[in-house]
């Protein structure tokens, strides 16, 4: 591993009609098209979906070139084949149907998880980091559960969904969580512990396999890396790349804790769930509940701060420090992407506003 942790991302995309915005079951054509132009599409659960995959960065100015590369070739490949790319948690328009993709596996899910899995279309954001080895992986996982509401209300970006506004800013969340693996991970004591929880799942048939692990953290199958799944696919990619540097920033932190025998913050699950649910209605321009000490509710940018103050060591070890600080202050000036398509909903409550600003945010 190098001086410090690589990172890794993916993310996950919406395609559209161009004139009516509703979602286009194409994704096996764009995939082919991005192909031609040496770039590789993973194909989701249904049809108007596809997934870049960053490579293995070491910093995060290589993760932003990389991240805008793949997002450039990925819409060209929509537009040869007719569709648009939207970078949104959730389509903006009434979608009629979201087909399964011709794949045995989602055909499988799709017949064991019924309307979950027809009505999925949800469009997520997931960060690697490297951790020396799966047990840190799990004990990183215990550590974030804390910081995951305050990353998903930085990239929230599902506010307007069928067209109207659902009066929060990350709709995707919480139509995510009806999965019955999915939402923040459990506090778990070990690995085996982990493997134990994970095999009750797949024997009681809450899961079909193990890539249906979808909780908000988990460790990787295949890599020593821990993964990050809370986000909504974020607007931009400089929002994109400042998850990715809070994600890395956390896992560092969370690492250097455990080195020292740092105490896990006890945290009762209700907290956690009333504190996904805050995050995922108000977002970042509303109030977010402190789970690191009073539970109090309180402006969502302050606690934000305390975040970043938190894991400020780890960011300046590998020169972050900065870039999020001003990151942090466009979107207070600009918006993330809920803020974006709720003024854009807003000027005429008409969805190609929305659409306009969300494909405009996509190639930014």
């Amino acid at each position: 591993m190098a001086s410090h942790p690589t990172v890794g991302v993916e993310e996950e995309f919406l395609l559209v009609d161009p004139d009516s915005g509703e979602p286009v079951a194409r994704n096996e054509a764009v995939a082919r098209n991005a192909e031609a132009r040496g770039v590789e599409l993973q194909l989701e659960l249904t049809s108007c979906q596809v997934e870049t995959a960053t490579d293995v960065a070491d910093t995060t100015e290589d993760l932003r070139s990389e991240l805008r590369r793949l997002r450039h070739v990925a819409a060209q490949a929509a537009e040869a084949d007719g569709a648009r790319l939207l970078a949104v948690g959730l389509p903006p328009t009434v979608p009629h149907e979201f087909p399964i993709t011709a794949n045995p596996r989602y055909r499988r899910i799709a017949e064991r998880f019924g309307m979950i899995a027809h009505e999925q279309g949800i469009c997520g954001c997931h960060v690697h980091v490297a951790v020396p080895n799966r047990d840190a992986a799990i004990q990183v996982s215990n550590r974030l559960r804390p910081w995951l509401p305050l990353l998903l209300m930085v990239t929230a970006n599902s506010a307007i969904y069928r067209n109207t506004d659902t009066g929060y800013a990350s709709w995707r969340s919480i139509l995510w969580q009806r999965w019955p693996s999915a939402g923040p991970p459990p506090q778990f004591e070990s690995a085996d512990d982990y493997d134990a929880v994970v095999r009750m799942l797949l024997d009681s048939g809450a899961m079909l396999d193990d890539g249906m692990v979808y909780w908000d953290v988990r460790p990787s199958a295949d890599f020593p890396t821990v993964e990050v799944r809370v986000a909504d696919v974020p607007a931009t990619v400089a929002e994109t790349v400042l998850l990715a540097a809070l994600v890395r920033g956390c896992v560092m932190t969370a690492l250097d804790d455990e080195q020292r025998g740092e105490a896990v913050t006890p945290l009762a699950p209700h907290a956690l769930r009333a504190a996904y649910w805050k995050s995922a209605r108000e977002g970042l321009d509303g109030h977010a509940i402190d789970l690191t000490e009073s539970h109090a509710s309180v402006p969502a940018v302050e606690l934000l701060d305390g975040l970043v103050d938190r894991i400020r060591p780890a960011l300046d070890a590998v020169g972050d420090y900065d870039m999020v600080r001003a990151e942090l202050a466009r979107i207070a000036e600009c918006g993330n992407g809920a803020m974006r398509q709720r003024r854009a909903w807003q000027r005429r409550h008409d969805i190609d506003d929305v659409l306009a600003e969300a494909a405009a945010a996509t190639l930014e």
